[in-house]
């Protein structure tokens, strides 16, 4: 048995171990965020306030000079 042969039957082997561990961290993942999506208290009524808001007109100065 070669050092090459050997490779080869380890590759697929780590290959899935890295794939298990990516899938278990992905599940993590989503099971923490549902659970903080969870914990978070229902909003109370909405409040909204209607306003107006109005600028003040500009005032320009004009300077107006004859040759």
């Amino acid at each position: 048995m070669s050092s090459r042969d050997r490779r080869r039957r380890r590759t697929p082997t780590r290959r899935r171990v890295v794939w298990a561990l990516a899938l278990a961290l992905v599940f993590a993942v989503g099971v923490a965020l549902g659970e903080s999506l969870n914990d978070n208290p229902q909003p109370g009524s909405t409040t909204t306030q209607e306003q107006t808001f109005t600028l003040p007109p500009e005032s320009s100065t004009v300077t107006v000079t004859t040759p």
